[in-house]
């Protein structure tokens, strides 16, 4: 679709407004932000700045707003498309009908490389693979590896556990056709952001307990896992840092409606009885977002269980970094972190 000329202005804005010496950023971002601890990067406040001044939000009145919105947005953020990546469609046979997917490579790539699907965030009721293809790209070519980015059925036209099965599938499907791709079945691991990692643990969870193919892997990045209660951080950062408690509201409400327990582990692994034997992870949480204390909360239980994890509380970031690469530095460095650990996780074969 053609980008907007209101959001080619603002884009352009931006990266003038990043380009300023530091001192003329912080003055336009305002004094900085000290909250638990903790103080907001000046990248990520002077994106709440933009955010604030161009009236833009993560959230509409309606779905098909809120979709919209987001499809616009995303150019404001995601910054120039990460190459050399080579891309290509790939269609993934399901019950209810094809999946759709984009397969990313790095050129260059030796055979036998390490595969991950990713899962886009959005709530589990926006996103698509366009909206987090820069993530995806930068993802592929800093930890040397392929990525299928999976477009999963949204919410509310298919409430859980319609998300989740897909990416099941999804998964299954890559583990199978690794070799097609040119990737090691052995070294297939499962990732994504936000609702995207609640779906990635959910499939490490189901794919472990079943026996068979599971992940190498599972890149985590701040997740949803918990959807039956609010803890500390969904209050201290409930309004003004990009997530808000409203949103996460509206999220769960339609994705999990009246009706759905929410105790599920499918939808909240945090609250699954076991997780020993689970592939080793890597998850991040950000330190001014309302996910952080659920996502810190399921890295402690994966290590009670035994499982390998490295926890990385980026004290600084929103809920959201790594979709915005295309604004100064700090968020491609809490992502180039990521990447790091999924190029090391994957650097080894698992036997199965």
């Amino acid at each position: 679709m053609a980008i907007p000329a209101r959001i080619r202005v603002l884009a352009a804005g931006a990266q003038l407004l990043y380009a300023l010496p530091r001192p003329l950023r912080r003055l336009v971002a305002g004094r900085p932000v000290r909250i638990d601890g903790q103080e907001l990067a000046l990248d990520a406040q002077l994106l709440l700045r933009l955010q604030q001044l161009s009236r833009t939000t993560f959230v509409q009145e309606s779905v098909e707003r809120s979709r919209a919105s987001l499809e616009v947005s995303r150019h404001l953020v995601s910054g120039e498309p990460v190459q050399p990546v080579l891309t290509r469609d790939v269609s993934i046979p399901a019950p209810h009908g094809a999946l759709a997917a984009t397969l990313y490579t790095p050129e260059g790539l030796p055979s036998g490389a390490g595969l991950l699907v990713f899962y886009h965030g959005g709530g589990w009721v926006v996103g698509t693979r366009q909206s987090h293809d820069n993530t995806a790209r930068f993802l592929a070519k800093h930890a040397g590896v392929h990525v299928l980015s999976v477009e999963y059925r949204l919410a509310p036209e298919h409430p859980f556990p319609a998300a989740a099965e897909d990416a099941l599938t999804a998964f299954d499907f890559a583990h199978e056709k690794a070799g097609d791709f040119g990737a090691d079945p052995r070294r297939v691991a499962v990732g994504g952001d936000s609702a995207g990692g609640n779906l990635a643990a959910v499939t490490a969870q189901v794919a472990t307990r079943r026996g068979g193919p599971a992940p190498a892997f599972q890149l985590l990045l701040y997740p949803a896992v918990d959807a039956t209660r609010r803890r500390r951080s969904r209050e201290l950062f409930a309004d003004g840092f990009f997530l808000t408690d409203e949103h996460m509201t509206w999220f769960i409400d339609h994705y999990a409606p009246a009706g759905v327990d929410r105790s599920d582990p499918a939808l909240s692994p945090l609250l699954a009885e076991d997780l020993s034997g689970l592939p080793p992870a890597y998850l991040a949480t950000a330190g001014f977002d309302p996910l952080r204390d659920e996502g810190e909360a399921y890295a402690a239980k994966l290590a009670d269980a035994g499982v390998p994890v490295a926890l990385s509380r980026q004290s600084d970031l929103i809920h959201g970094y790594v979709n915005f690469l295309g604004l100064g530095r700090r968020f491609r460095e809490a992502l180039a972190e990521a990447a790091g650990a999924l190029r090391m996780g994957l650097s080894h074969p698992v036997t199965e």
